[in-house]
């Protein structure tokens, strides 16, 4: 890069650069001279005053007409001793300069050279328009909807040759949210305790483990999904059917070393080959049945309530690591909401079977309206369900409510994870007092490990 010396046509063409503002206790005396008029002034255009400032009439000078002597004036700031630097060394400074962080003599060198140099100053233009996009102020925290914006923008202008189903979007945003959060933490963090909590036959279970050990649990259970579409299974070939629970209880044991960060890429490696593998699967895969030992789920129920235990135990870390963790966008978490509210039925009809709830009142014909509650859930994923009370068989309906209870959509989650209790549920209630007991209660017992 050269000077402006070297060529003329640079000297035209380079830009004025404004110096940086100096504060205003970097000037001398900053008190306004007031200008009088016509009357008279002395030597330095000031009308005669007195010590407290008051205009002095001819009457108030002296014998030889001379008023009082003039205040002396501040002495000027002295000019800068300005260096002589090479051509590199004022380059080098153009970024303090931007940032007003030179001398006052370097500062003069520098716009004196800006005045010879196009190059330099073209630079000095584009430092200065740097240093205002620089706010201390700006949160540094990435916008939680940032990945779904540019997915959405890259979408819009290529779409995917093989998209992703709407009903794993949700499985594939909860894996990817859990996955950040794990590159966040540091090594140590791995280790911290975490109290899992969930609901067992009306009364709450608790246990220990640790953010990797929770991993190795999603892993585990997440390997029904993975067997079922033919994938490998976490816990190798042969395993026999096991429960989630005996599932993550085998996962364990079976590890020679404790529970690490090294599971983090198995774990996300199985969530990938599962979206993958549904995408290219086509619309078929959508009714393949996943068996959990006690119960069963279409794959697209089961994908959904795997995004929903994703979730709940992403939130359990974060909250083991002071991590700021946000609940699922509004649809994701309409999705776990219906599901929950679908499941309802057949649960209260198996606490039923064991004497956990009131017996049925009213029984009717597979497919016709029964006694039902009215669930309206408020907030971000809300909705109205209205759920059978006394047959899975019979359809919920506005006409046949006889009760009605009204939740937040989170906490309406968390009671469904069991990680507050039917009784913790602020729940505005109306009607019939068991029919209300027994749906908290069998939303509760929806939670297991």
């Amino acid at each position: 890069m050269t000077g402006a010396n070297d060529d003329a046509d640079d000297v035209a063409r380079a830009p004025w650069i404004p110096g940086p503002r100096r504060a205003a206790d970097d000037h001398a005396d900053l008190t306004a001279e007031t200008a009088y008029g016509d009357g008279d002034t002395d030597t330095d255009g000031r009308a005669d005053r007195d010590a407290d400032g008051h205009e002095l009439a001819d009457g108030h000078r002296d014998a030889n007409g001379v008023g009082p002597p003039p205040e002396p004036q501040p002495e000027p700031e002295p000019e800068p001793d300005v260096p002589v630097l090479s051509h590199g060394v004022l380059k080098s400074l153009l970024g303090a300069w931007a940032l007003s962080a030179c001398s006052a003599g370097e500062t003069r060198a520098v716009e004196d050279h800006l005045t010879a140099c196009a190059p330099c100053a073209d630079e000095a233009l584009r430092l200065r328009d740097a240093v205002s996009l620089l706010h201390e102020d700006r949160d540094l925290d990435l916008d939680p909807l940032l990945r779904s914006r540019v997915l959405e923008n890259c979408l819009g202008r290529r779409p995917a040759r093989i998209p992703v189903p709407d009903w794993v979007t949700p499985y594939d945003a909860e894996t990817a949210r859990l996955d950040a959060l794990l590159r966040d933490i540091g090594e140590s963090e791995w280790h911290a305790p975490v109290r899992l909590k969930w609901y067992e036959q009306d009364r709450v279970v608790r246990r220990k483990a640790t953010v990797a050990g929770v991993i190795g649990h999603l892993l585990a259970v997440d390997g029904l999904v993975a067997a079922s579409l033919g994938l490998d299974d976490p816990l190798g070939a042969g395993t026999p059917e096991l429960s989630p629970t005996e599932r993550t209880e085998e996962f364990w044991s079976g590890l020679e070393r404790p529970a690490n960060r090294s599971l983090r890429g198995p774990w996300r490696e199985q969530s990938h080959a599962l979206i993958r593998t549904v995408s290219f699967a086509g619309r078929g895969v959508a009714d393949l049945t996943v068996t959990y030992k006690d119960f069963a789920l279409p794959l697209r129920d089961s994908l959904l309530e795997r995004a929903f235990e994703c979730w709940v135990h992403a939130d359990d870390i974060a909250n083991a690591v002071a991590y700021p963790y946000a609940p699922p966008s509004g649809a994701h978490l309409h999705g776990m909401i219906d599901l929950a509210a679908r499941l309802l039925p057949a649960a209260l009809a198996g606490r039923r079977r064991t004497g956990l709830a009131s017996p049925a009142r009213q029984l009717v014909a597979a497919g016709a309206p029964g006694r039902s509650l009215h669930l309206e859930v408020e907030g971000a994923g809300g909705g109205h369900w209205y759920i059978a009370l006394d047959s899975p068989a019979a359809v919920g309906s506005p006409e046949r409510a006889v009760a009605q209870v009204a939740m937040d959509g989170v906490e309406f989650c968390q009671l469904v994870a069991g990680h507050i209790s039917p009784e913790e549920a602020a729940a505005g209630q109306d009607g019939d007092r068991e029919a209300i007991r027994d749906v908290l209660f069998a939303a509760a017992s929806l939670s297991r490990l």
